[in-house]
């Protein structure tokens, strides 16, 4: 029995496989379907797939729960080292090919990968300065080292699925708390950033978390200049109806999408004024939903605006305010928001 968002669970079943042993996958509900079917490809046969709970730390207590209940084993997704020395492996493979590396960029979720990497760099090449990476909305290991202690975070964002976990392992603490030099915290938005570049630039298809490590360069531009830098990238499920979304999030982390409840004046014509006094040139209505409202003055609608570019935001605003329009810009207001997004 194991429980994974993911790259677990595909190594799980590919073994489950390769050992003819029927194995149980636990997997959060909201895991992508690509995800899913890829872990049912590798085992096939061999593997039943169970989605339960919200997160990966829901759908873990499931698992351990079946498995007491089942007299099964369980199969750690990080917080065993020999979990970690497999993981860890993947340092074998790139001091193989590569020496004299200064920066090592690396994703963190429960931190097995972090912690197996981390420990073979420090013994094989222990100049190398090794940084971690963690989703903003699921910063685990970045709470845990700075309570000294893993710490169960509260609500975290999930959408850095592969990496998105309340809670750390104790074991993969420790270790990260000797091995790793620094931990750095990435937004969403700019993983969705970097998922897009790598795509349309370099034809590399990442998941979230496998975006990481790379999304996080830019924080370091002026200390790694000139240096020899690696990132891992971890993982490639992505599933396609996700880029939707990616893109939404990647538009708002640079400042090109904004959401604003506009209160027009009932009056014809009103609407052609907001197109020919508000927006720039270069601006682009992407939604409008408006009902009108008889027997009152003013109605409200709900629109998208993409900037050509976030420079043009100020002038967006001054156009509103200059023009008297009565509105909630709703990027500014994350209850607001949260149920528009």
């Amino acid at each position: 029995v194991c429980a994974s968002a993911g790259n677990h669970a595909q190594g799980f079943a590919y073994s489950c496989r390769k050992l003819n042993v029927k194995g149980i996958v636990f997997m959060p509900i909201v895991t992508p379907a690509q995800k899913v079917s890829q872990t049912k490809m590798f085992g096939e046969q061999f593997i039943e797939v169970v989605l339960t709970g919200d997160t990966f730390d829901d759908c873990a207590i499931a698992a351990k729960q079946y498995t007491l209940e089942n007299n099964k084993v369980f199969i750690p997704p990080f917080d065993d080292l020999r979990i970690i020395e497999g993981q860890g492996t993947v340092a074998v493979e790139i001091l193989e090919e590569l020496s004299n590396i200064d920066y090592l960029f690396v994703p963190v979720g429960g931190g097995g990968l972090a912690a197996g990497v981390g420990t073979y760099f420090k013994t094989c090449s222990p100049k190398t300065k090794i940084i971690g990476l963690e989703p903003e909305g699921a910063p685990s290991m970045y709470e845990a080292r700075k309570a000294g202690h893993p710490v169960t975070l509260g609500d975290i964002d999930r959408f850095v699925d592969g990496a998105a976990v309340k809670r750390v392992g104790e074991l993969t603490f420790r270790i990260c708390q000797e091995v790793l030099d620094d931990m750095h915290l990435v937004p969403e938005g700019k993983v969705c950033t970097t998922i897009l570049k790598l795509y349309n630039e370099d034809a590399i298809v990442v998941e979230p978390a496998g975006a990481l490590s790379i999304a996080g360069l830019d924080d370091f531009a002026e200390e790694i200049a000139g240096k020899n830098i690696v990132c891992i990238v971890s993982g490639s499920n992505n599933d396609i109806d996700r880029m939707q979304e990616i893109k939404e999030r990647s538009l708002q982390y640079e400042g090109l999408k904004h959401y604003f409840l506009i209160r027009f004046v009932q009056r014809p014509g009103a609407l052609k004024e907001f197109l020919n006094d508000i927006l720039g040139p270069g601006d682009d209505i992407t939604r409008f939903e408006y009902i009108q409202k008889h027997n009152k003055e003013t109605g409200p609608a709900l629109v998208g605006i993409e900037l050509n570019s976030r420079r043009d935001y100020e002038q967006l605003i001054a156009n509103l305010n200059s023009r008297h329009f009565n509105y909630t810009e709703l990027n500014k207001n994350d209850d607001l928001f949260g149920y528009l997004v």
